[in-house]
């Protein structure tokens, strides 16, 4: 779940949830705090030395960045396509102008918050027509083989399908369990799961070559939250156990030491064309011992960009965002999810999500209402384009009734509708949109 739908959950929690709740994210912060003054050795770059130890500025469990990784993609953009991606969808403000200093034919970039002397200068190309290939691991619409006739929709695409959250055992530590008296669970991770593998078989139908990227309701990470609660009072004896509680790990654990290493599995196992991030969404249901179901529904789709003023302080999170901006991320992106979200949007008839249009951690895509950046630890840490779905609301009157029906053949009556089982109707619009989406390859003759 990311930060905005975390704050969205716990808004109306009683008193003492909520005290609960501002010492978790004090902990977690107080571990971000501890990362930035950790003395670490500072990685090359193209053009000058560091300083042998320096204080960076690390996100949770995040590895010192290496900006040399940038010198592969001098001259691959012109500097208005840089400047127009960071300025409209990758920043919420100006704040951007603290590390990027925009120049005619390069920018300089602090790649070390604490040491305004540790600069990468990233040079430009000077026209589009002169513009070099970007190293990625991925292949856009445009760059795979055309389609021949008689060809599957879906021939020669690669991708990987990560079932969010980890369901089972795990479900109610994570926070995405409620149940109202003897009713079916809600619980998000075994949901999801259950559509990415309807999925699996679908896509392959169509010629896709597909990877999940957890196929059971077990944790990718081998980190548990005991043990990261060892290593991080170990870190710092006085400060860390002062800080750090067993709660608050469990939120390292599951948040954080789980989706890196998923990253790590997509980037370096799978590699595939494109990710979809399966998850539901939900608002705020009260006290989790008595949850409210709520009349709205709604859906949305999640790319990455709109890294906040805070975010963009952490020295990982910078490299990280000018690698998406090099790897042009945002334009597949973009293309591929909004006709993901007009075919889930026809078959669904689910509205847009009411997203604040003056919001300080979201931006809007193309005007689309179902389109929205946002700085998610998945869509940032995975190398290739991500699509990152949120459907429905799971504390709605209609989909709890939809998910007491189970996963079923055929069409049943939900609220004075013929619907597909929640399931088949998340997975057929999926399914529809990457079809429509895919067949614009030019057809060839034989």
């Amino acid at each position: 779940m990311d930060t905005f739908r975390v704050l969205f959950f716990w808004k109306n929690l009683p008193a003492r949830s909520v005290l609960a709740a501002l010492l978790c994210f004090a902990g977690v912060v107080g571990w971000m705090l501890l990362q930035g003054l950790k003395k670490n050795p500072a990685s090359p770059d193209a053009g000058r030395a560091e300083t042998p130890t320096i204080p960076y500025r690390l996100s949770p469990l995040g590895k010192v960045p290496d900006w040399s990784c940038l010198n592969a993609y001098h001259g691959t953009m012109t500097r208005d396509d840089f400047a127009m991606a960071l300025q409209t969808v990758f920043t919420c403000s100006p704040a951007w102008e603290k590390y990027f200093t925009l120049n005619d034919d390069h920018v300089m970039i602090q790649t070390v918050a604490a040491n305004p002397e540790s600069i990468f200068r990233l040079e430009f190309a000077r026209t589009s027509d002169e513009e070099k290939a970007a190293v990625r691991s991925w292949r856009s619409l445009a760059e795979m083989d055309s389609l021949k006739p008689g060809d599957l929709p879906l021939r020669g695409v690669h991708i990987a399908i990560d079932a969010a959250h980890i369901g089972g055992s795990w479900a109610q530590m994570e926070e995405r369990w409620f149940r109202i008296g003897d009713a079916t669970p809600v619980t998000e991770g075994d949901m999801t799961l259950r559509v990415a593998h309807l999925l699996r078989p679908a896509l392959e139908d169509l010629g896709a070559k597909v990877s999940l990227v957890r196929e059971t309701p077990e944790p990718l990470t081998e980190d548990r939250p005991e043990r990261l609660l060892q290593t991080m009072a170990a870190e710092d004896s006085v400060s860390s156990q002062a800080l750090i509680s067993l709660k608050q790990a469990e939120m390292l654990f599951y948040r954080t030491s789980e989706i890196r290493a998923r990253a790590e599995k997509v980037n370096h196992e799978i590699r595939p064309d494109i990710t979809l991030c399966l998850h539901f969404n939900a608002v705020g249901w009260g006290d989790p011992a008595n949850p409210q179901l709520v009349e709205e529904n709604h859906f949305h789709i999640l790319l990455n960009g709109a890294y906040t003023d805070d975010e963009l302080d952490f020295d990982d999170q910078r490299l990280d965002m000018t690698r998406k901006i090099l790897q042009r991320t945002i334009d597949e992106e973009a293309a591929l999810g909004a006709v993901m979200a007009r075919v889930f949007a026809e078959q669904t008839q689910l509205p847009a999500h009411p997203y604040e249009s003056d919001s300080n951690r979201a931006r809007n895509v193309n005007g689309n209402p179902y389109l929205w950046a946002r700085n998610l630890i998945a869509n940032r840490l995975y190398d290739c384009p991500v699509i990152f779905f949120e459907p429905y609301v799971m504390n709605s009157i209609e989909f709890h009734e939809r998910i007491q029906l189970g996963d079923y053949d055929g069409i049943k009556e939900v609220a004075g509708k013929a619907r597909l089982s929640i399931y088949r109707e998340y997975c057929k619009a999926v399914v529809d949109g990457l079809v429509e989406y895919y067949k614009q390859r030019r057809t060839s003759a034989k």
